[in-house]
This record gives C-alpha cells, structure tokens and sequence, in this order.
C-alpha cells in the first residue's frame, strides 16, 4: 500500500471514531503493533501487542468516559510509511470533566497495517482528568 491508500484507511478510521465507533480503529492495527503514548503520566508507556493495546490501554480509558471516546482527525501528512494525524478529543470523563485533549499521532504502516503508533498529547490533562492507571509490572 502507498501514501494514499494509508491515508485513506486513517481518515477512514476517524471518520469513524467521530461517531463514537472504533472497531475500523482497532482493525487497521497489525497484531504486534506497539502504541507509545509520551510523557511521565501513568498513561505513558508503550503498550506492545493489539490485545495489550485494548486490554491496558483503551478499555480502561473508556472506563473513565461518559459515554462513547469521540476523537476526530483534523489534518493527515503522509511520507513514506508514516501518516501524521492532528486530532482531537470530545468526550467528557463520568465525573463530567470535559475531556478536551489535542494530539499529534505519527503512525508507521507495514504491508497495509499500523505497526506503531507513536502519541504526542497533552499529559497534564490526563494527568488532571483521568483515572491513574496502576504502575507497570
């Protein structure tokens, strides 16, 4: 798969997750992809593997969440095997904080999948709204 077809299984995905689905989210994903979220917060580490991926990351994140994880794509920037994707977070957290976060995903496809996903986001939010998850064993 090139540059355009990478990016239209991306917008594809957030088209999606803006509606509050993200089964094409999870689908686009290889088995052994490796999520990296940055920063010092208990959210940031690399979560290796789809099932750790939903496992530790992604179901307790919509434990903390009223509702469906609203993200949408702002802008996508692709070379070579990497799509950038600007977004931007519109759920609210079950004690009613608005959830507001911005991040910067740069992802690595590998024959037609994402391999890696690295996340830029606002730490200190999550650090102020989201439920710390348990340290890493």
């Amino acid at each position: 798969m090139g540059l355009a077809e990478n990016k239209a299984v991306l917008s594809h995905a957030f088209v999606e997750t803006a509606k509050g689905n993200g089964r094409p989210f999870l689908e686009m994903m290889a088995d052994d992809v490796v999520w990296t979220i940055i920063g010092t917060t208990s959210w940031s580490r690399s979560y290796s593997g789809k099932q750790s991926v939903v496992r530790d990351l992604l179901t307790p994140l919509a434990a903390n969440f009223d509702g469906s994880n609203i993200v949408t794509a702002e802008r996508f920037i692709a070379e070579g095997d990497l799509v950038v994707v600007e977004g931007r977070n519109h759920s609210v957290t079950k004690r009613g904080d608005a959830y507001a976060n911005r991040y910067s995903w740069t992802f690595r496809f590998v024959a037609g999948k994402v391999a890696e996903i690295t996340e830029y986001t606002d730490t200190d939010l999550i650090a102020r709204v989201l439920d710390p998850l348990p340290a890493q064993s």
